[in-house]
């Protein structure tokens, strides 16, 4: 069997925001010591996502990357609102810097709440550092100026020395980004942070829990994904370590896949019989590679070409 080269698309979002959630007061003392220093942590602190998406509704800024709004209270007992807005895209954003203050001014005038914004960034362009916006005249000023972490800043030394998890999120960040047009590559990488879990002395439920994150952002196809945890579960039967037996959560994924799987073919079923009538062997034979595209384009097929097109196009894959 050959192995793809492109990987399928990377999933920065949702494991970077199961991270922080997971793991807040530890994203804060790797990324920005200085605040964690000033929070009162047993006070504990709250997400506030329901404030923080009506913000965002008002705003009408464009599209949101990984950003979440939050209560701590300061060791002096004064409460604070801290905006973290982590910018995770491969490319300069010349609106980003707005964003920030567009966010920061709303929800200081809706709430009266001190806001601090922190940001992220994720990209691979060095030179940016987007770190203020502003305007003024005749001098009237307003500026917002935020402190910015650049993850390319760190060296590799330091990420693997480090026992926070963070440190294990930026390695798999920067190098899902490496490869992205090389899946066994990443397939290595993705092996060895996950066996790495296990040398920093790790909790198993940390273990867990990080190779969750690790395993949604460092997406691989299908091949090397069997491949990946069929070598996994023998490394853990060989180190008696059998911690990411959420590999019972790859099965209940699998499950949820089957049954997404049928009801795909379904609907499909449905769109072939109400547009030609009869669902016969040929076209009962398109069924199963139609379940591979996205529904919508499926949807479209379906209503725009004639029989012939979809016998010849989808037909063929059968006989494999």
């Amino acid at each position: 069997m050959t192995e793809p080269e492109t990987n399928v698309p990377a999933n920065y979002d949702e494991s970077w925001k199961a991270a922080i959630e997971q793991y807040f007061e530890a994203f804060v003392a790797f990324f920005f010591p200085e605040a964690h220093s000033c929070i009162a942590w047993d006070r504990g602190y709250a997400f506030l996502d329901k404030e923080f998406q009506q913000i965002v509704r008002d705003a009408e800024v464009g599209t949101r990357f990984v950003d979440k709004l939050l209560k701590v209270w300061l060791n002096g007992g004064e409460e604070a609102w801290l905006l973290l807005h982590i910018e995770l895209q491969s490319q300069m954003d010349s609106g980003f810097a707005k964003r920030m203050f567009i966010y920061n001014y709303r929800i200081y005038d809706r709430y009266d709440r001190e806001v601090v914004s922190l940001a992220i960034l994720g990209d691979e362009q060095p030179n940016w550092r987007p770190q203020e916006y502003g305007y003024g005249r005749w001098g009237c000023e307003m500026r917002l100026r935020f402190p910015i972490i650049k993850l390319l800043d760190y060296s590799w030394e330091m990420l693997e020395s480090s026992d926070n998890p963070f440190a294990v999120v930026v390695m798999a960040h920067r190098k899902t980004q490496e490869t992205t047009q090389a899946a066994r590559e990443r397939f290595q990488w993705k092996l060895r942070l996950i066996k790495g879990l296990y040398k920093r002395g790790y909790t198993r439920q940390d273990i867990v829990e990080i190779f969750l994150v690790l395993d949604i952002m460092m997406r691989l196809p299908e091949p090397l994904e069997i491949i990946f945890r069929d070598t996994i579960r023998q490394f853990e039967e060989e180190n008696q370590m059998p911690y990411i037996s959420s590999i019972e959560r790859i099965g209940r994924e699998e499950g949820l896949r089957e049954g997404q799987h049928e009801k795909a073919k379904n609907l499909i079923q449905s769109l072939l019989k109400s547009r030609f009538g009869v669902l016969d062997k040929e076209l009962s034979s398109i069924i199963e590679p139609l379940t591979q595209m996205p529904d919508d384009e499926v949807a479209s097929l379906l209503l725009t070409s004639s029989r012939e097109e979809l016998v010849t196009r989808f037909g063929q894959n059968t006989l494999h």
